[in-house]
């Protein structure tokens, strides 16, 4: 009962099928029936690859080895998600499917050549989707090279409802983050360079809470409700993935657990969503479903306090996230 359906559109996760408490399996992510769906205005990065550089850059600019890029401002005044016209959602990647003796998965492959969208350096990416045998989980895998200095900080953008598509809400979901920090922003979201604690603020998630519980605290700032990066606590001694977020529907009795390589997250609560018609024709309402963007943090170029998004000629861009559901609400 658990199937991922890839298409090479964005190198987009379309479906993501999961047995409930009943042991019936229902769709957990939002998206379209058809890539229309996806080529319209409707298409809020629904399940796609983003980047090259995901989340926000301060003003469309910054400056590497002495030089100014400019990049497009499409969330004015700051560039978003890699850019307008190609940024990696919005290509047409080629796919190949693979299976192994852990189990089968699709790799995806592009290369994004030097100026793109302002980027510099040819960016050969490479975004693996695997399912473990007799597994709940779906691992997804990024590697990319260039030949120019350039920043890379790539992620997967899902929005989850684990009540299934067209439910009309996401407020009811419990969700915990594995984060003591914050990054504050400004007006604009742009980070300050602060690294703040969730300690006393209600931003704290390190307990499991109601997404609903406090959101009307942030409806009147600029995010118009959670769009925070969290700073992921670390990894256990001599292990690469941390846990950083677990989420739970009493509805259907589904559990999201996601880990990872990256070191921070971004929590995202559909406070853009307006009603869309996707799958099956029903709507996407305002927070009917949230994204858990595992990333490097935003405007990491222009932070000098934030951890590197530099990739460099003769080195590798790796990231990994995995996200396991269960019917366990505890662990």
């Amino acid at each position: 009962g658990f199937v991922a359906k890839v298409m090479t559109r964005g190198a987009t996760l379309v479906q993501l099928h999961t047995p409930d408490k009943d042991g019936k399996s229902g769709d957990v992510i939002l998206g379209f029936d058809s890539v229309a769906g996806y080529e319209s205005e409707d298409n809020q990065y629904f399940g796609c690859t983003t980047g090259r550089v995901c989340n926000r850059i301060a003003k469309g600019k910054f400056t590497l080895d002495g030089k100014e890029y400019t990049l497009a401002v499409n969330n004015e005044p700051n560039h978003l998600h890699g850019g307008v016209e190609r940024s990696l959602d919005k290509v047409v990647w080629k796919a190949k499917s693979y299976k192994n003796d852990k189990g089968s998965g699709v790799r995806l492959t592009y290369t994004s050549p030097d100026g793109d969208e302002g980027y510099p350096g040819n960016l050969s990416v490479t975004v693996s989707y695997f399912v473990p045998k007799d597994a709940t989980r779906l691992g997804i895998h990024y590697k990319a090279t260039t030949d120019k200095s350039t920043p890379v900080n790539l992620t997967n953008h899902a929005y989850f409802n684990l009540s299934g598509p067209g439910s009309d809400t996401v407020l009811n979901h419990v969700l915990r983050i594995n984060a003591d920090k914050y990054t504050p922003v400004d007006d604009t979201l742009i980070p300050t360079g602060k690294i703040e604690s969730v300690e006393g603020t209600d931003l704290d998630f390190r307990k499991p809470v109601r997404i609903g519980k406090r959101i009307e605290k942030f409806t009147d700032t600029a995010a118009l409700g959670y769009d925070h990066n969290y700073v992921l606590n670390a990894a256990p001694k001599g292990k690469d993935y941390r846990f950083a977020a677990m989420l739970f529907d009493k509805k259907s009795g589904r559990r999201l657990r996601i880990t990872t390589t990256e070191p921070g997250i971004q929590f995202y609560s559909g406070n853009f969503l307006k009603g869309q018609k996707g799958k099956g024709d029903k709507p996407f309402p305002h927070r009917s479903a949230v994204c858990l963007e595992t990333q490097h943090f935003p405007d990491s170029v222009n932070q000098e306090n934030f951890p590197s998004t530099i990739l460099k000629p003769g080195d590798t861009y790796k990231s990994s996230t995995i996200l396991g559901f269960s019917l366990d609400e505890k662990k």
